[in-house]
């Protein structure tokens, strides 16, 4: 059932395209788009099958997300942002679940998880106020994950810091519609959300270093080898994956536009042998980019679903690659974005939006590759990670 999402995605990515540029000027995704990605039911992989969802494995959810990234980059950023949301709704308490998506299994969720706001503790769960930025896809969405520290109760927060994720619906936050006025990945509408004093069930959260070592579920009695994979591995996971669609399609839009352009010496660009040789080794590298992600997820699935314990090596090599993954499609993408051209810096010319979105999409702090890449270094050494190199690792 997970390809058929594919499938849908192929089926609607002529679509997909055309609608690129709208989302792009009305800086969120068009009505017409979220309708597509709703019918081919992305959004719905890792959500559990008991709730409206496929449950698929996370490489079909990576193979989906870049499906749609080639099409159109700012909807396979929301995909991928958006849709791995259901994996950790999957790990908190049924209720939260049956609230969610007991009515509407297509029902949508926003993050961010930066912990910008302070959680207050209160009867029976927490009071939260704050403001956070680049809410993906949130005009969209009916609920939203957001990091909270717990304050001490005069709204300062604990030390050492304790922070949680926080799950609100649309009533008790609002969105900041001027907020989102960006070069790259201008469609995903990733506006700011500003929450007041908002009462949240204890039900409703979950503590960060639980999510993070893959132990929330286990908490709550589920056991699918899927929602047991650590955050800092599937969280990024959707993120990575749309960077290499987005870098996927501007190769297809380079390949595309070189079949019949003469250059200015009067030499068809079939006959350059610079601008071939450098097509030839960007899809090279872009598949790489592709077939690394895919399997480092795939290792430490198979890793959890033989009974072993994921180590943390484990864990900062997956992440060590995601990062490279990214940055090595990205660079590709710039080798032959250089030489297509200048018409490739005309407005109508798709290329230059998936070149502007895969840049914008290497600005994300999960691709920010010194601490990915130090604390990988560290663990081949079996040193001890300090505390926040732990965070998304």
């Amino acid at each position: 059932m997970a390809h058929e999402v594919v499938s849908r995605v192929e089926e609607a990515g002529p679509k997909l395209a055309a609608l690129a540029e709208e989302n792009e000027g009305l800086g969120k995704l068009s009505g017409e788009s979220v309708a597509l990605l709703r019918s081919a039911g992305v959004m719905r992989l890792l959500q559990p099958e008991k709730l409206g969802g496929y449950a698929a494995h996370p490489r079909d959810f990576a193979e989906a997300v870049m499906a749609v990234a080639r099409h159109d980059g700012a909807a396979g950023w929301v995909c991928g942002v958006v849709g791995v949301h259901p994996w950790e709704v999957a790990q908190m308490d049924p209720r939260v679940g049956q609230e969610i998506w007991a009515e509407n299994p297509d029902t949508w969720i926003a993050s961010p998880y930066m912990p910008n706001g302070i959680a207050e503790p209160a009867d029976g769960g927490y009071r939260l106020s704050g403001r956070w930025p680049f809410s993906s896809g949130a005009d969209h969405c009916e609920w939203d994950f957001l990091g909270a520290m717990v304050g001490d109760g005069k709204g300062k927060p604990v030390m050492p810091p304790a922070v949680r994720h926080v799950l609100l619906p649309r009533s008790d936050y609002e969105l900041v519609e001027d907020s989102w006025d960006v070069v790259g990945l201008s469609g995903t509408g990733s506006k700011d959300v500003v929450v007041q004093d908002a009462f949240i069930p204890e039900y409703r959260t979950l503590k960060q270093e639980d999510v993070q070592e893959g132990q929330a579920a286990e908490r709550n009695g589920v056991t699918d080898t899927l929602y047991r994979l650590p955050f800092a591995a599937m969280f990024p996971l959707g993120i990575t994956a749309a960077v290499i669609g987005i870098c996927e399609g501007g190769l297809a839009a380079h390949v595309a536009q070189q079949r019949d352009r003469v250059a200015v010496t009067g030499v068809q660009v079939r006959d350059d042998p610079y601008v071939l040789y450098t097509t030839g080794e960007a899809a090279a590298e872009i598949q790489a980019s592709r077939i690394q992600l895919i399997d480092g997820i795939s290792r430490l699935f198979d890793t959890i679903e033989a009974g072993q314990p994921v180590t943390l090596e484990a864990r900062s090599d997956v992440r060590r690659n995601q990062v490279r993954c990214a940055w090595r499609a990205v660079s590709a993408l710039d080798e032959v974005f250089a030489r297509s051209g200048g018409n490739v810096i005309r407005r109508a010319n798709p290329l230059q939006r998936f070149w502007r979105d895969a840049h914008a999409g290497l600005q994300h702090m999960i691709h920010v590759p010194g601490v990915a890449y130090h604390a990988n270094a560290l663990t081949q050494m079996g040193l001890e990670l300090p505390a926040p190199m732990r965070i998304l690792v």
